[in-house]
């Protein structure tokens, strides 16, 4: 028997903790419609997020690598979907919403620009010779609010507010949020924060592992690192791991796996923690609390801390990374002065935007952070062949 969209609610407030984000309770959408009878609206929202052109773009633009560099290697797509994974975890440990903590997750890097981080201060430098900045999270939702064009009588998606409130992560002091929080969001939206952080920190080594930019020996010296493998070797027997290059590589995919577990379990009981120290047993102490509720323990963030940092200096600034990404800055900035300069050799999509009052570094801002990593060449090609 199908369910019913009451049934689905019932069913809901029956499993979600008091402190959840309830579907029944969501403020809606800026354009109304209306309600699906048969799935909630942040079920929705996912698959809308799902069958965008933004979301199937992801599968080309850097993560580390640019998208081509290798097959195994993780690009924004496949690091939206770990992160989702994570966040949906972590949220039905706690008794959240997993539906709004995976929309989030899924949208969260929509507004990424080709060749990753890179890409994205270059953008933002050269913007700010316009007096304008790029953050690829506000990206994100303009994009879900306005660049994706699929209904006849409305721009974006149209998702639910929960949802893109929940792309800005930072303090709505920045940004203006629709639902006002004191400092953080509502806790699916921390959940897909952290899951964020624990997918790129740990898929991150094992991709430079992967590529040998990094040895296994250099991580001996992190905490987090020695004791999941010593888990391992406790769970699969010293005897089973040789130093053949397959059974390293089994080992240390275990490793990895083994320290996001520690990470999750963590984050998890500290929060719980937390959510008993403060009280939290609504939405409205959410939105009231002064401080992050969703936070990895003191005893554990330090380690955490130190992996980012050799990260940073050891493997995305490794000659072998760091020459990509100066290529792909290079490349971004010419686009950008390229298509100021020239708006008539944009779209006719991007045209007409101008045309209709936008002004055209923000137009441009939106077409060059839409591309994907080849795309992006290929225009580059054109314009300095």
């Amino acid at each position: 028997m199908l369910k019913t969209r009451e049934q689905l609610l019932a069913e809901e407030d029956q499993k979600l903790a008091p402190y959840a984000t309830h579907s029944k309770d969501s403020q809606g959408r800026i354009h109304s419609e209306h309600h699906d009878d048969y799935r909630l609206p942040f079920q929705r929202d996912r698959d809308r997020i799902i069958h965008s052109r933004a979301f199937r773009r992801l599968q080309a633009k850097t993560q580390v690598f640019v998208s081509y560099y290798g097959d195994h290697y993780r690009d924004r797509l496949t690091h939206s979907i770990e992160v989702a994974q994570i966040a949906r975890d972590i949220a039905r440990r706690l008794g959240l919403n997993e539906d709004l903590a995976e929309c989030i997750a899924l949208a969260h890097d929509l507004g990424h620009p080709p060749f990753g981080h890179g890409g994205e201060e270059a953008l933002d430098e050269a913007l700010r010779e316009h007096g304008l900045s790029f953050e690829h999270n506000e990206q994100s939702r303009r994009i879900v609010q306005a660049l994706e064009h699929i209904y006849p009588t409305f721009n974006g998606l149209n998702l639910s507010v929960e949802v893109v409130d929940g792309l800005i992560k930072h303090s709505p002091e920045k940004y203006k949020t629709s639902i006002q929080f004191q400092t953080y969001a509502h806790l699916e939206t921390q959940v897909a924060d952290h899951a964020d952080e624990i997918a790129y920190t740990n898929h991150d080594i094992d991709d430079a592992l992967r590529s040998e930019t990094i040895s296994a020996d250099q991580l001996d010296q992190f905490k987090l690192w020695t004791e999941a493998k010593e888990h391992v070797f406790n769970e699969y027997g010293s005897e089973n791991i040789t130093q053949d290059p397959e059974s390293q590589r089994r080992f240390q995919s275990r490793v990895i796996s083994r320290m996001i577990s520690r990470m999750i379990q963590d984050l998890q009981e500290t929060t719980e923690l937390q959510l008993q120290k403060n009280n939290i047993d609504s939405v409205e102490k959410v939105r009231s609390h002064k401080g992050k509720i969703v936070n990895f323990s003191p005893a554990l963030n330090p380690h955490i801390q130190e992996l980012r940092q050799f990260l940073r200096e050891k493997f995305y600034f490794h000659p072998k990374v760091h020459k990509q990404i100066e290529n792909g800055q290079n490349i971004v900035k010419k686009l950008f002065q390229y298509y100021r300069s020239y708006p008539q050799e944009l779209p006719s999509a991007y045209q007409n935007a101008i045309a209709l009052g936008e002004q055209l570094e923000i137009v441009v801002k939106d077409y060059i952070a839409g591309m994907t990593d080849h795309y992006a060449e290929e225009q580059f090609q054109k314009i300095t062949a």
